[in-house]
């Protein structure tokens, strides 16, 4: 279990950095008090297959606290690996931010939006010298973040944790919403009108080797396969944790099932993180 202090300016982009490690299974908790750390430590110590790794938001919220949450931190470094990120940017990125969010800054300094950055910039220059990484976001645009704490981390789109749902389903039930890819295969001969399959799935070898009979399904198939390989790594540069890739048929019993478990079946050999589910195949 490794632990994570997400640190910085106010602004500076720390909430889309949290997207960022949720995204990667971290255990996450905002403003957390630094005097509740080993607490923390010591329970998911014990539960640490659950939970996993750990980001942590502190920030000038703590107010004095900063020097403890130090201490905390270089106890936590006995027993754990522990990052510090401080995410920052400039004064005036931080002020154009602020006036296109139209929130107040958590100090709020008399003197204004400025003064309350000029101070919160004081009280965590102790926690800026004490880190382990600086991140300027003063000219990140899109996905830079996230590319650079990929970066920090050694994630590429080969190892990142990218999920994958295959769905079967029948387009008389209806389009499944949430799906990102659809497919079609009601174009391929349909064991429900052979007698002895009709009853049986696409999870019976009877069914699937008579769906996979045709050279044109074979065809299909291989078609899918390279696309679908493709096209992944392209949604994980693009920010994407998740995919759903639905495949449909009439009823959802036959011909979905059987192409949904193959292309399962290969990402799953490619070493993807991929889940199948037979919506319909029940109905």
């Amino acid at each position: 279990m490794d632990f994570t202090i997400l640190t910085g300016m106010s602004g500076s982009g720390k909430t889309k950095a949290m997207h960022f490690f949720e995204d990667m299974g971290y255990f996450c908790i905002d403003n957390m008090p630094p005097a509740l750390i080993p607490m923390l430590a010591n329970m998911l110590s014990s539960v640490k297959d659950k939970f996993g790794n750990v980001a942590l938001v502190i920030d000038a919220r703590v107010g004095d606290m900063i020097n403890e949450l130090l201490d905390q931190v270089g106890k936590l470094r006995d027993d754990y690996e522990v990052r510090i990120i401080f995410l920052d940017a400039d004064n005036k990125t931080l002020v154009n931010r602020y006036k296109e969010t139209r929130r107040d800054h958590p100090l709020k300094r008399q003197g204004g939006l400025l003064a309350s950055i000029k101070a919160e910039r004081q009280m965590t220059e102790k926690l800026r010298d004490a880190a382990d990484y600086i991140v300027d976001t003063s000219a990140f645009k899109g996905n830079e973040l996230r590319d650079r704490l990929m970066d920090i981390y050694n994630i590429t789109s080969e190892n990142a944790i990218f999920e994958i749902k295959v769905l079967s389903f029948g387009f008389k039930h209806g389009v499944p919403s949430d799906a990102d890819m659809v497919f079609d295969v009601r174009c391929f001969p349909n064991p429900f009108y052979i007698p002895e399959l009709k009853n049986k799935t696409g999870n019976d070898k009877e069914v699937s080797d008579y769906v996979m009979s045709f050279p044109s399904a074979v065809g299909f198939f291989e078609k899918l396969s390279d696309m679908v390989t493709y096209i992944l790594p392209l949604f994980v540069e693009e920010g994407r944790n998740s995919l759903i890739i639905a495949i449909g048929c009439t009823g959802g019993h036959h011909r979905s099932v059987t192409f949904a478990n193959k292309l399962y079946a290969l990402l799953t050999e490619q070493g993807h993180k991929t889940e199948v589910i037979h919506r319909d195949i029940n109905i």
